[in-house]
Protein backbone atom coordinates (compact mmCIF):
# COMPACT_ATOMS: atom_id res chain seq x y z
CA UNK A 1 0.00 0.00 0.00
CA UNK A 2 1.20 3.50 -0.78
CA UNK A 3 1.97 5.76 2.12
CA UNK A 4 0.05 8.95 2.91
CA UNK A 5 2.05 12.16 2.39
CA UNK A 6 1.27 14.69 5.17
CA UNK A 7 2.88 17.62 3.25
CA UNK A 8 0.83 16.89 0.12
CA UNK A 9 -2.36 16.52 2.19
CA UNK A 10 -1.78 19.81 4.05
CA UNK A 11 -1.12 21.56 0.71
CA UNK A 12 -4.41 20.28 -0.79
CA UNK A 13 -6.26 21.26 2.41
CA UNK A 14 -4.67 24.70 2.28
CA UNK A 15 -5.72 25.29 -1.34
CA UNK A 16 -9.29 24.27 -0.56
CA UNK A 17 -9.50 26.50 2.54
CA UNK A 18 -8.10 29.50 0.61
CA UNK A 19 -10.57 29.04 -2.28
CA UNK A 20 -13.58 28.70 0.02
CA UNK A 21 -12.50 31.65 2.20
CA UNK A 22 -12.21 33.75 -0.98
CA UNK A 23 -15.77 32.69 -1.97
CA UNK A 24 -17.09 33.43 1.55
CA UNK A 25 -15.46 36.89 1.62
CA UNK A 26 -16.91 37.73 -1.82
CA UNK A 27 -20.36 36.54 -0.75
CA UNK A 28 -20.19 38.60 2.45
CA UNK A 29 -19.86 41.92 0.59
CA UNK A 30 -23.65 42.03 0.12
CA UNK A 31 -24.50 40.87 3.63
CA UNK A 32 -26.03 43.97 5.23
CA UNK A 33 -29.39 42.97 6.73
CA UNK A 34 -30.73 40.20 8.94
CA UNK A 35 -32.41 38.64 5.87
CA UNK A 36 -29.01 38.62 4.09
CA UNK A 37 -27.15 37.10 7.05
CA UNK A 38 -29.76 34.59 8.24
CA UNK A 39 -31.55 33.66 4.98
CA UNK A 40 -29.01 34.61 2.25
CA UNK A 41 -31.32 37.41 1.06
CA UNK A 42 -33.72 34.67 -0.19
CA UNK A 43 -31.78 34.91 -3.43
CA UNK A 44 -30.99 31.27 -4.30
CA UNK A 45 -32.87 29.31 -6.97
CA UNK A 46 -34.43 25.89 -6.32
CA UNK A 47 -31.62 23.93 -8.05
CA UNK A 48 -28.91 25.98 -6.29
CA UNK A 49 -30.59 25.43 -2.93
CA UNK A 50 -31.10 21.74 -3.74
CA UNK A 51 -27.36 21.31 -4.32
CA UNK A 52 -26.69 23.24 -1.08
CA UNK A 53 -29.18 21.02 0.83
CA UNK A 54 -27.33 17.98 -0.51
CA UNK A 55 -24.09 19.62 0.64
CA UNK A 56 -25.58 20.27 4.08
CA UNK A 57 -27.11 16.80 4.42
CA UNK A 58 -24.26 14.68 3.03
CA UNK A 59 -22.18 15.09 6.13
CA UNK A 60 -19.05 13.32 7.31
CA UNK A 61 -21.43 10.62 8.57
CA UNK A 62 -22.70 10.02 5.03
CA UNK A 63 -19.26 9.79 3.47
CA UNK A 64 -16.94 8.45 6.17
CA UNK A 65 -19.33 6.81 8.63
CA UNK A 66 -21.56 4.94 6.17
CA UNK A 67 -18.69 3.77 3.94
CA UNK A 68 -17.02 2.41 7.10
CA UNK A 69 -20.24 0.82 8.36
CA UNK A 70 -20.74 -0.98 5.02
CA UNK A 71 -17.07 -2.08 4.90
CA UNK A 72 -17.33 -3.64 8.38
CA UNK A 73 -21.01 -4.64 8.64
CA UNK A 74 -22.09 -5.00 5.01
CA UNK A 75 -25.85 -5.03 4.52
CA UNK A 76 -26.57 -3.62 8.00
CA UNK A 77 -24.28 -0.65 7.27
CA UNK A 78 -26.14 0.10 4.02
CA UNK A 79 -29.38 0.41 6.01
CA UNK A 80 -28.08 3.80 7.22
CA UNK A 81 -28.07 4.97 3.58
CA UNK A 82 -31.62 3.74 3.01
CA UNK A 83 -32.88 5.42 6.20
CA UNK A 84 -31.19 8.75 5.40
CA UNK A 85 -32.67 8.73 1.86
CA UNK A 86 -36.24 7.59 2.63
CA UNK A 87 -36.38 10.34 5.26
CA UNK A 88 -36.48 12.92 2.47
CA UNK A 89 -39.93 11.76 1.38
CA UNK A 90 -41.30 12.81 4.78
CA UNK A 91 -39.57 16.20 4.42
CA UNK A 92 -40.83 16.70 0.85
CA UNK A 93 -44.44 15.57 1.32
CA UNK A 94 -45.21 16.94 4.79
CA UNK A 95 -42.87 19.78 5.68
CA UNK A 96 -40.84 21.70 3.04
CA UNK A 97 -43.46 23.82 1.27
CA UNK A 98 -45.67 24.40 4.33
CA UNK A 99 -42.70 25.60 6.41
CA UNK A 100 -41.50 27.92 3.66
CA UNK A 101 -44.95 29.54 3.45
CA UNK A 102 -45.37 29.95 7.21
CA UNK A 103 -41.94 30.94 8.53
CA UNK A 104 -39.30 33.54 7.93
CA UNK A 105 -35.91 32.57 9.40
CA UNK A 106 -36.23 29.70 11.88
CA UNK A 107 -38.32 26.74 13.00
CA UNK A 108 -39.48 28.92 15.91
CA UNK A 109 -41.33 31.19 13.45
CA UNK A 110 -43.56 28.28 12.40
CA UNK A 111 -44.13 26.76 15.83
CA UNK A 112 -45.01 30.11 17.44
CA UNK A 113 -47.21 31.37 14.56
CA UNK A 114 -50.52 30.68 16.37
CA UNK A 115 -49.16 30.10 19.89
CA UNK A 116 -47.93 32.33 22.71
CA UNK A 117 -44.72 33.65 21.15
CA UNK A 118 -42.21 33.77 23.96
CA UNK A 119 -42.46 30.31 25.62
CA UNK A 120 -42.73 28.47 22.28
CA UNK A 121 -39.80 30.36 20.73
CA UNK A 122 -37.68 29.61 23.82
CA UNK A 123 -38.55 25.91 23.51
CA UNK A 124 -37.85 25.85 19.74
CA UNK A 125 -34.48 27.55 20.26
CA UNK A 126 -33.55 25.09 23.05
CA UNK A 127 -34.38 22.14 20.81
CA UNK A 128 -32.46 23.64 17.87
CA UNK A 129 -29.39 24.06 20.07
CA UNK A 130 -29.61 20.46 21.32
CA UNK A 131 -29.91 18.91 17.83
CA UNK A 132 -27.13 21.14 16.49
CA UNK A 133 -24.84 20.19 19.38
CA UNK A 134 -25.25 16.42 18.80
CA UNK A 135 -24.69 16.87 15.07
CA UNK A 136 -21.63 19.07 15.68
CA UNK A 137 -20.17 16.38 17.97
CA UNK A 138 -20.28 13.93 15.08
CA UNK A 139 -18.67 16.29 12.57
CA UNK A 140 -15.89 17.30 14.97
CA UNK A 141 -15.14 13.65 15.82
CA UNK A 142 -14.95 12.96 12.08
CA UNK A 143 -12.53 15.83 11.58
CA UNK A 144 -10.24 14.55 14.32
CA UNK A 145 -10.07 11.00 12.94
CA UNK A 146 -9.74 12.05 9.30
CA UNK A 147 -6.95 14.56 9.72
CA UNK A 148 -5.14 12.28 12.17
CA UNK A 149 -5.07 9.62 9.45
CA UNK A 150 -3.81 12.06 6.83
CA UNK A 151 -1.15 13.73 8.89
CA UNK A 152 -0.09 10.57 10.73
CA UNK A 153 -1.12 12.01 14.12
CA UNK A 154 -1.80 9.22 16.61
CA UNK A 155 -1.78 11.04 19.96
CA UNK A 156 -4.94 12.43 21.56
CA UNK A 157 -3.34 15.89 22.00
CA UNK A 158 -2.59 16.17 18.26
CA UNK A 159 -6.11 15.13 17.29
CA UNK A 160 -7.56 17.60 19.79
CA UNK A 161 -5.50 20.37 18.16
CA UNK A 162 -6.90 19.36 14.75
CA UNK A 163 -10.47 19.58 16.08
CA UNK A 164 -9.70 23.06 17.46
CA UNK A 165 -8.41 24.21 14.03
CA UNK A 166 -11.56 22.90 12.30
CA UNK A 167 -13.67 24.75 14.88
CA UNK A 168 -11.77 28.00 14.30
CA UNK A 169 -12.23 27.75 10.51
CA UNK A 170 -15.94 27.03 10.94
CA UNK A 171 -16.38 30.10 13.15
CA UNK A 172 -14.54 32.22 10.53
CA UNK A 173 -16.85 31.04 7.71
CA UNK A 174 -19.98 31.85 9.69
CA UNK A 175 -18.77 35.21 11.01
CA UNK A 176 -17.61 36.41 7.59
CA UNK A 177 -20.13 34.97 5.16
CA UNK A 178 -23.36 34.33 7.04
CA UNK A 179 -25.90 32.09 5.30
CA UNK A 180 -24.89 33.30 1.82
CA UNK A 181 -21.22 32.39 2.23
CA UNK A 182 -22.12 29.13 3.97
CA UNK A 183 -24.50 28.20 1.12
CA UNK A 184 -21.79 28.72 -1.53
CA UNK A 185 -19.35 26.58 0.50
CA UNK A 186 -22.03 23.87 0.64
CA UNK A 187 -22.63 24.04 -3.13
CA UNK A 188 -18.88 23.73 -3.88
CA UNK A 189 -18.56 20.90 -1.39
CA UNK A 190 -21.59 18.98 -2.75
CA UNK A 191 -20.20 19.09 -6.31
CA UNK A 192 -16.74 17.97 -5.14
CA UNK A 193 -18.09 15.22 -2.88
CA UNK A 194 -20.48 13.67 -5.43
CA UNK A 195 -17.86 13.94 -8.21
CA UNK A 196 -15.11 12.45 -5.99
CA UNK A 197 -17.34 9.59 -4.80
CA UNK A 198 -18.47 8.99 -8.42
CA UNK A 199 -14.89 8.73 -9.68
CA UNK A 200 -13.92 6.31 -6.90
CA UNK A 201 -17.06 4.23 -7.55
CA UNK A 202 -16.27 3.87 -11.27
CA UNK A 203 -12.64 3.08 -10.39
CA UNK A 204 -13.62 0.30 -7.95
CA UNK A 205 -16.19 -1.17 -10.36
CA UNK A 206 -13.63 -0.98 -13.19
CA UNK A 207 -11.24 -3.15 -11.16
CA UNK A 208 -13.95 -5.85 -11.06
CA UNK A 209 -14.98 -5.40 -14.75
CA UNK A 210 -18.18 -3.61 -13.65
CA UNK A 211 -19.44 -6.84 -12.13
CA UNK A 212 -21.02 -6.10 -8.74
CA UNK A 213 -21.12 -9.81 -7.84
CA UNK A 214 -17.33 -10.06 -8.21
CA UNK A 215 -16.88 -7.03 -5.92
CA UNK A 216 -19.20 -8.49 -3.26
CA UNK A 217 -17.42 -11.85 -3.51
CA UNK A 218 -14.03 -10.18 -2.98
CA UNK A 219 -15.37 -8.33 0.08
CA UNK A 220 -16.61 -11.63 1.55
CA UNK A 221 -13.23 -13.32 0.90
CA UNK A 222 -11.34 -10.47 2.55
CA UNK A 223 -13.47 -10.67 5.73
CA UNK A 224 -13.07 -14.27 6.99
CA UNK A 225 -14.67 -13.48 10.38
CA UNK A 226 -17.89 -12.12 8.86
CA UNK A 227 -17.90 -14.11 5.61
CA UNK A 228 -21.27 -14.48 3.86
CA UNK A 229 -22.97 -12.54 6.68
CA UNK A 230 -21.70 -9.33 5.01
CA UNK A 231 -24.30 -9.81 2.26
CA UNK A 232 -27.38 -10.29 4.42
CA UNK A 233 -29.10 -8.67 7.40
CA UNK A 234 -28.06 -9.37 10.96
CA UNK A 235 -24.28 -8.92 11.18
CA UNK A 236 -24.48 -5.78 13.32
CA UNK A 237 -28.11 -5.80 14.49
CA UNK A 238 -29.22 -9.46 14.41
CA UNK A 239 -27.36 -10.94 17.37
CA UNK A 240 -30.41 -11.01 19.71
CA UNK A 241 -33.79 -9.41 20.36
CA UNK A 242 -32.25 -6.26 21.85
CA UNK A 243 -30.04 -5.54 18.84
CA UNK A 244 -32.99 -6.10 16.48
CA UNK A 245 -35.10 -3.68 18.51
CA UNK A 246 -32.14 -1.26 18.50
CA UNK A 247 -32.08 -1.41 14.72
CA UNK A 248 -35.81 -0.68 14.50
CA UNK A 249 -35.25 2.28 16.83
CA UNK A 250 -32.38 3.53 14.66
CA UNK A 251 -34.50 3.21 11.49
CA UNK A 252 -37.36 5.21 13.04
CA UNK A 253 -34.98 7.97 14.12
CA UNK A 254 -33.37 8.20 10.66
CA UNK A 255 -36.63 8.20 8.69
CA UNK A 256 -38.47 10.71 10.91
CA UNK A 257 -35.49 12.81 11.98
CA UNK A 258 -34.73 14.67 8.72
CA UNK A 259 -38.05 16.55 8.74
CA UNK A 260 -37.12 17.88 12.19
CA UNK A 261 -33.49 18.88 11.57
CA UNK A 262 -33.29 22.66 12.10
CA UNK A 263 -30.28 23.20 9.76
CA UNK A 264 -32.16 21.45 6.92
CA UNK A 265 -35.45 23.26 7.65
CA UNK A 266 -33.67 26.63 7.63
CA UNK A 267 -32.46 26.02 4.07
CA UNK A 268 -36.07 26.35 2.84
CA UNK A 269 -35.98 30.06 3.74
CA UNK A 270 -33.10 30.87 1.36
CA UNK A 271 -35.35 30.61 -1.74
CA UNK A 272 -37.85 33.28 -2.85
CA UNK A 273 -41.01 31.11 -3.10
CA UNK A 274 -42.56 27.87 -1.86
CA UNK A 275 -42.43 26.47 -5.39
CA UNK A 276 -38.63 26.91 -5.37
CA UNK A 277 -38.51 25.24 -1.93
CA UNK A 278 -40.27 22.22 -3.42
CA UNK A 279 -37.93 22.18 -6.44
CA UNK A 280 -34.91 22.35 -4.16
CA UNK A 281 -36.05 19.25 -2.24
CA UNK A 282 -36.56 17.29 -5.50
CA UNK A 283 -33.01 18.24 -6.61
CA UNK A 284 -31.67 17.26 -3.19
CA UNK A 285 -33.40 13.84 -3.29
CA UNK A 286 -31.85 12.98 -6.68
CA UNK A 287 -28.34 14.05 -5.67
CA UNK A 288 -28.50 12.36 -2.27
CA UNK A 289 -29.96 9.15 -3.76
CA UNK A 290 -27.16 8.90 -6.34
CA UNK A 291 -24.54 9.53 -3.66
CA UNK A 292 -25.90 6.77 -1.39
CA UNK A 293 -25.71 4.28 -4.27
CA UNK A 294 -22.03 5.25 -4.52
CA UNK A 295 -21.53 4.49 -0.80
CA UNK A 296 -22.62 0.89 -1.39
CA UNK A 297 -19.76 0.36 -3.88
CA UNK A 298 -17.27 2.38 -1.78
CA UNK A 299 -18.08 0.43 1.40
CA UNK A 300 -17.81 -3.02 -0.16
CA UNK A 301 -14.81 -1.75 -2.20
CA UNK A 302 -13.02 -0.79 1.03
CA UNK A 303 -13.86 -4.19 2.47
CA UNK A 304 -12.50 -5.97 -0.62
CA UNK A 305 -9.37 -3.88 -1.26
CA UNK A 306 -8.36 -2.65 2.22
CA UNK A 307 -9.93 -5.23 4.53
CA UNK A 308 -11.65 -4.91 7.92
CA UNK A 309 -8.46 -5.55 9.91
CA UNK A 310 -6.59 -2.62 8.32
CA UNK A 311 -9.66 -0.37 8.73
CA UNK A 312 -10.01 -1.22 12.43
CA UNK A 313 -6.29 -0.53 13.05
CA UNK A 314 -6.37 2.94 11.38
CA UNK A 315 -6.61 6.07 13.62
CA UNK A 316 -10.26 6.78 12.74
CA UNK A 317 -11.27 3.07 12.66
CA UNK A 318 -14.53 2.73 10.60
CA UNK A 319 -14.36 6.42 9.59
CA UNK A 320 -11.05 5.74 7.79
CA UNK A 321 -12.49 3.22 5.28
CA UNK A 322 -13.10 5.70 2.42
CA UNK A 323 -9.72 7.51 2.76
CA UNK A 324 -7.87 4.16 2.95
CA UNK A 325 -9.72 3.01 -0.19
CA UNK A 326 -8.59 6.21 -1.95
CA UNK A 327 -4.99 5.51 -0.88
CA UNK A 328 -5.26 1.96 -2.22
CA UNK A 329 -6.71 3.11 -5.56
CA UNK A 330 -4.75 6.24 -6.43
CA UNK A 331 -1.98 6.57 -3.89
CA UNK A 332 -1.20 9.70 -1.88
CA UNK A 333 -2.59 12.14 -4.50
CA UNK A 334 -6.09 10.60 -4.61
CA UNK A 335 -6.03 10.24 -0.82
CA UNK A 336 -5.15 13.93 -0.48
CA UNK A 337 -7.96 14.96 -2.86
CA UNK A 338 -10.60 12.72 -1.27
CA UNK A 339 -9.50 13.77 2.20
CA UNK A 340 -9.77 17.44 1.21
CA UNK A 341 -13.31 16.71 -0.02
CA UNK A 342 -14.12 14.96 3.29
CA UNK A 343 -12.61 17.91 5.16
CA UNK A 344 -14.74 20.28 3.03
CA UNK A 345 -17.75 18.14 3.93
CA UNK A 346 -17.10 18.60 7.63
CA UNK A 347 -16.43 22.35 7.32
CA UNK A 348 -19.56 23.00 5.24
CA UNK A 349 -21.84 21.04 7.55
CA UNK A 350 -20.48 22.52 10.79
CA UNK A 351 -20.81 26.01 9.29
CA UNK A 352 -24.45 25.27 8.40
CA UNK A 353 -25.17 23.91 11.87
CA UNK A 354 -23.49 26.84 13.58
CA UNK A 355 -25.39 29.48 11.61
CA UNK A 356 -28.67 27.64 12.30
CA UNK A 357 -28.11 27.50 16.05
CA UNK A 358 -26.85 31.11 16.21
CA UNK A 359 -29.78 32.34 14.05
CA UNK A 360 -32.24 30.57 16.31
CA UNK A 361 -30.75 32.20 19.41
CA UNK A 362 -30.56 35.67 17.81
CA UNK A 363 -34.00 35.61 16.18
CA UNK A 364 -36.06 33.57 18.67
CA UNK A 365 -34.40 34.32 22.02
CA UNK A 366 -32.84 37.78 21.54
CA UNK A 367 -35.18 39.55 19.08
CA UNK A 368 -38.47 38.00 20.17
CA UNK A 369 -38.01 37.18 23.86
CA UNK A 370 -35.36 39.49 25.34
CA UNK A 371 -36.31 42.43 23.09
CA UNK A 372 -40.00 41.42 23.31
CA UNK A 373 -40.48 41.57 19.55
CA UNK A 374 -43.76 40.30 18.13
CA UNK A 375 -42.17 38.09 15.47
CA UNK A 376 -42.76 40.67 12.72
CA UNK A 377 -39.47 42.47 13.12
CA UNK A 378 -38.02 44.23 10.08
CA UNK A 379 -35.33 42.56 7.99
CA UNK A 380 -32.66 45.22 8.51
CA UNK A 381 -31.88 44.66 12.21
CA UNK A 382 -28.12 44.84 12.62
CA UNK A 383 -28.24 44.01 16.36
CA UNK A 384 -29.81 40.62 15.54
CA UNK A 385 -26.88 39.90 13.22
CA UNK A 386 -24.41 41.01 15.91
CA UNK A 387 -25.96 38.63 18.47
CA UNK A 388 -25.95 35.79 15.90
CA UNK A 389 -22.21 36.31 15.35
CA UNK A 390 -21.41 36.31 19.09
CA UNK A 391 -23.53 33.14 19.53
CA UNK A 392 -21.65 31.48 16.64
CA UNK A 393 -18.36 31.98 18.52
CA UNK A 394 -19.79 30.46 21.74
CA UNK A 395 -21.29 27.46 19.87
CA UNK A 396 -18.00 26.94 18.04
CA UNK A 397 -16.05 26.80 21.31
CA UNK A 398 -18.54 24.41 22.95
CA UNK A 399 -18.52 22.09 19.92
CA UNK A 400 -14.70 21.99 19.92
CA UNK A 401 -14.82 20.74 23.54
CA UNK A 402 -17.54 18.19 22.73
CA UNK A 403 -15.70 17.00 19.62
CA UNK A 404 -12.56 16.31 21.65
CA UNK A 405 -14.60 14.13 24.07
CA UNK A 406 -16.40 12.27 21.23
CA UNK A 407 -13.25 11.68 19.15
CA UNK A 408 -13.03 8.06 17.93
CA UNK A 409 -16.77 7.29 17.94
CA UNK A 410 -18.46 6.13 14.71
CA UNK A 411 -19.87 9.34 13.30
CA UNK A 412 -22.81 7.74 11.45
CA UNK A 413 -23.95 6.50 14.86
CA UNK A 414 -23.45 9.91 16.54
CA UNK A 415 -25.49 11.57 13.80
CA UNK A 416 -28.25 8.99 14.37
CA UNK A 417 -28.49 10.32 17.95
CA UNK A 418 -29.00 13.85 16.56
CA UNK A 419 -31.76 12.45 14.35
CA UNK A 420 -33.42 10.84 17.40
CA UNK A 421 -33.45 14.22 19.20
CA UNK A 422 -34.85 15.97 16.07
CA UNK A 423 -37.53 13.31 15.50
CA UNK A 424 -38.63 13.40 19.15
CA UNK A 425 -38.40 17.09 20.09
CA UNK A 426 -39.19 18.81 16.77
CA UNK A 427 -41.21 16.65 14.40
CA UNK A 428 -44.30 16.03 16.61
CA UNK A 429 -44.61 19.77 17.30
CA UNK A 430 -44.14 20.72 13.63
CA UNK A 431 -46.76 18.21 12.41
CA UNK A 432 -49.26 19.10 15.17
CA UNK A 433 -48.77 22.84 14.47
CA UNK A 434 -49.37 22.40 10.74
CA UNK A 435 -52.19 19.84 10.79
CA UNK A 436 -54.08 19.83 14.15
CA UNK A 437 -56.43 22.77 14.73
CA UNK A 438 -56.80 22.24 18.47
CA UNK A 439 -53.04 22.11 19.16
CA UNK A 440 -52.02 24.87 21.58
CA UNK A 441 -49.08 26.37 23.46
CA UNK A 442 -49.19 23.82 26.31
CA UNK A 443 -49.12 20.94 23.80
CA UNK A 444 -46.14 22.51 22.01
CA UNK A 445 -44.18 22.94 25.24
CA UNK A 446 -45.01 19.42 26.43
CA UNK A 447 -43.91 17.82 23.15
CA UNK A 448 -40.71 19.87 22.70
CA UNK A 449 -39.39 19.81 26.26
CA UNK A 450 -40.81 16.33 26.99
CA UNK A 451 -39.33 14.88 23.80
CA UNK A 452 -36.00 16.56 24.50
CA UNK A 453 -35.78 15.43 28.13
CA UNK A 454 -36.84 11.83 27.41
CA UNK A 455 -34.45 11.47 24.44
CA UNK A 456 -31.38 12.97 26.14
CA UNK A 457 -32.03 11.03 29.38
CA UNK A 458 -32.28 7.74 27.47
CA UNK A 459 -29.12 8.56 25.47
CA UNK A 460 -27.18 9.27 28.70
CA UNK A 461 -28.41 5.99 30.22
CA UNK A 462 -27.70 3.98 27.03
CA UNK A 463 -24.73 1.73 26.08
CA UNK A 464 -23.67 4.50 23.66
CA UNK A 465 -22.41 6.55 26.61
CA UNK A 466 -21.20 3.94 29.12
CA UNK A 467 -20.91 0.25 29.96
CA UNK A 468 -19.34 -1.26 26.82
CA UNK A 469 -15.85 -1.21 25.22
CA UNK A 470 -17.21 1.03 22.40
CA UNK A 471 -18.97 3.53 24.71
CA UNK A 472 -18.04 7.20 24.91
CA UNK A 473 -16.99 6.76 28.57
CA UNK A 474 -15.40 3.29 28.55
CA UNK A 475 -14.59 3.11 32.26
CA UNK A 476 -18.01 4.19 33.55
CA UNK A 477 -21.09 1.98 33.81
CA UNK A 478 -24.57 3.51 34.13
CA UNK A 479 -26.28 1.99 31.06
CA UNK A 480 -29.76 1.37 32.52
CA UNK A 481 -31.53 1.66 29.12
CA UNK A 482 -30.63 -1.26 26.79
CA UNK A 483 -30.95 0.45 23.37
CA UNK A 484 -28.20 2.61 21.84
CA UNK A 485 -30.74 4.73 19.92
CA UNK A 486 -33.83 5.80 21.92
CA UNK A 487 -36.08 6.66 18.92
CA UNK A 488 -38.56 3.78 19.30
CA UNK A 489 -39.45 5.02 22.81
CA UNK A 490 -38.83 8.77 22.62
CA UNK A 491 -40.71 9.52 19.36
CA UNK A 492 -44.09 7.98 20.36
CA UNK A 493 -43.71 9.49 23.86
CA UNK A 494 -43.19 12.99 22.38
CA UNK A 495 -46.29 12.63 20.15
CA UNK A 496 -48.28 11.41 23.17
CA UNK A 497 -47.03 14.28 25.37
CA UNK A 498 -48.07 16.84 22.74
CA UNK A 499 -51.55 15.28 22.64
CA UNK A 500 -51.91 15.06 26.45
CA UNK A 501 -50.58 18.62 26.96
CA UNK A 502 -53.15 19.97 24.49
CA UNK A 503 -56.12 17.97 25.82
CA UNK A 504 -55.44 18.75 29.51
CA UNK A 505 -54.85 22.46 28.94
CA UNK A 506 -57.62 25.06 29.14
CA UNK A 507 -55.54 27.19 26.78
CA UNK A 508 -57.65 27.64 23.63
CA UNK A 509 -55.96 27.90 20.23
CA UNK A 510 -56.55 31.23 18.43
CA UNK A 511 -59.06 30.32 15.64
CA UNK A 512 -58.19 33.41 13.54
CA UNK A 513 -54.44 32.73 13.67
CA UNK A 514 -55.07 29.03 13.07
CA UNK A 515 -57.12 29.79 9.94
CA UNK A 516 -54.49 32.24 8.68
CA UNK A 517 -51.73 29.67 9.23
CA UNK A 518 -53.72 26.97 7.41
CA UNK A 519 -54.39 29.17 4.38
CA UNK A 520 -50.85 30.50 4.26
CA UNK A 521 -49.14 27.12 4.70
CA UNK A 522 -51.25 25.41 2.02
CA UNK A 523 -51.53 28.22 -0.56
CA UNK A 524 -48.69 30.64 0.17
CA UNK A 525 -51.21 33.52 0.29
CA UNK A 526 -49.86 36.22 2.57
CA UNK A 527 -46.44 34.59 2.95
CA UNK A 528 -44.65 36.81 0.44
CA UNK A 529 -46.09 39.97 2.00
CA UNK A 530 -44.94 38.90 5.46
CA UNK A 531 -41.46 38.19 4.16
CA UNK A 532 -41.07 41.26 1.96
CA UNK A 533 -42.11 43.97 4.45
Amino acid sequence: MNESSPILNISIFGVFVLITLFVVIRASRNTKTAADYLAAGRAFTGPQNGIAIAGDYLSAASFLGIAGAIALNGYDGFLYSIGFLVAWLVALLLVAELLRNTGKYTMGDVLSFRMRQRPVRAAAATSTMAVSFFYLLAQMAGAGGLVALLLGITGTAGQSLVIAVVGALMIAYVLIGGMKGTTWVQIIKAVLLIAGAGIMTLWVLGMYKFNLSSLLGAAVENAPKAGEKLLGPGLAYGKNGTTKLDFLSLALALVLGTAGLPHILMRFYTVPTAKEARRSVVWAIWLIGIFYLFTLVLGYGAGALVGPDAINKAPGKANSAAPLLALELGGPILLGLIAAVAFATILAVVAGLTITASASFAHDIYANIIKKGNGNDSDDKTDEVKVARITAIVIGLVSIGGGIIANGQNIAFLVALAFAVAASANLPTILYSLFWKRFNTSGALWSIYGGLIVTITLIILSPAVSGTPTSMFKNADFDLFPLSNPGIVSIPVAFLLGYIGTILSKDKADPVKQAEMEVRSLTGAGAEKAIAH
